[in-house]
C-alpha cells in the first residue's frame, strides 16, 4: 500500500538489526538508534518551505532522502514504526515551555509526542524535541527520576496538566506540557502548519540542528556548535566562522544534505 511505512528501508536508515518484539527493550533500542540516525533539523521552516507531515512525505524526506525533521515529520515517523513492530501508540500534542518563565502563559498546542503502552504501562516517547532530545522512553509515573543513557528527565504537574522536565546543568527545566488526550492527523496538520509559518516559533528564524549519539549531544544554534554530554554537561562550543564550515558541520555531523545551497542558509543566520 502506498501510503504504508516501509519498515525495512526504516530500519536500515536507522542502521537497526536487534530484535522487533513489541517490549520496553526494542522500543529503548529504536529510539536510540532514531535519535542517533535522523537528526532534529528545521531548515524548511527556515528557509520558508513547506513542511508535509502525511507519512508517504515524511517517510521520502528522513527515510528515503538524506534529511532530518522536527518534532512533527519525526514522530509521525517514528509512530509508524512503531505501529508496525506491533506497539500500542497513541499521538499527543504538548504545549512548549522551555524558553517560558513559570508565570508566562500556556502557548499553541506545537508539538507532538507520542504515548507507547507496554506491558501495560504508559511510557512517553519523543523523538522530535530539538533541543533536549529524549533518547530513550519515559515511563508515565509522576516525580521519579529517570535517567538515560545521555539525560536524566522527571514527570510533574503543573496547572492540571502533566509535564516533562530535563535536568540540566543550572537545574530542572521544564520541556513542555501535556494532556492525555488523543489526537488526529489533522491536529498535527495545522500544528505544523503554525510551527513552520509563525514569526513566534524559533523554526523559522533560528538555524537548530540537535543529533543524540553514543556519549555525545551535538547541536547547531545558528552559528554555534555545541557539543554536550549527558544531562547538558557541555564539551566544546566554537562560533563557525564561514558558510564552507557551517556546510561541513552540517554534512559531517549532522549527516544531513541542504535542500538549499548552504550559502542561503548562512544568509539567514547570525552569531
Amino acid at each position: 500500500m502506498q501510503d504504508a511505512l516501509r519498515l525495512d528501508s526504516y530500519l536500515a536508515r536507522i542502521g537497526y538489526q536487534g530484535p522487533l518484539a513489541p517490549d520496553l527493550s526494542t522500543l529503548t533500542a529504536l529510539q536510540a538508534a532514531h535519535v542517533d540516525a535522523i537528526p532534529f533539523e528545521a531548515l524548511d521552516p527556515l528557509m520558508g518551505r513547506p513542511v508535509h507531515v502525511d507519512l508517504p512525505s515524511v517517510q521520502q524526506k528522513l527515510v528515503l532522502s538524506r534529511r532530518g525533521g522536527y518534532c512533527f515529520e519525526q514522530n509521525v515517523l517514528f509512530q509508524a514504526a512503531l505501529e508496525a513492530v506491533g506497539f500500542e501508540v497513541t499521538g499527543l500534542t504538548g504545549r512548549v515551555r522551555w524558553r517560558s518563565a513559570p508565570d508566562d502563559p500556556l502557548g499553541p498546542r506545537q508539538h507532538m509526542m507520542l504515548l507507547v503502552e507496554v506491558d501495560g504501562r504508559p511510557h512517553l516517547v519523543d523523538v522530535g524535541f530539538g533541543i533536549c532530545m529524549m533518547d530513550a522512553p519515559i515511563s508515565l509515573e509522576i516525580g521519579l527520576e529517570q535517567q538515560t543513557a545521555m539525560g536524566t528527565f522527571r514527570i510533574g504537574t503543573w496547572n492540571g496538566l502533566t509535564t516533562i522536565s530535563a535536568k540540566q546543568p543550572a537545574g530542572w527545566r521544564m520541556m513542555y506540557a501535556f494532556d492525555l488526550v488523543p489526537q488526529i492527523h489533522a491536529d498535527y496538520v495545522l500544528g505544523s502548519w503554525y510551527t513552520s509559518t509563525s514569526p513566534n516559533v524559533p523554526a523559522t528564524h533560528t538555524l537548530t540542528m540537535e543529533r543524540v549519539s553514543r556519549g555525545v549531544r551535538h547541536k547547531l544554534v545558528n552559528r554555534r556548535s555545541i557539543v554536550e554530554a549527558r544531562d547538558g554537561e557541555l564539551i566544546e562550543e566554537r562560533v563557525i566562522e564561514s558558510a564552507a564550515e557551517l556546510g561541513r558541520v552540517i554534512d559531517e555531523i549532522f549527516r544531513v544534505t541542504p535542500p538549499v545551497p548552504v550559502e542561503d542558509i548562512w544568509a539567514r543566520t547570525k552569531a
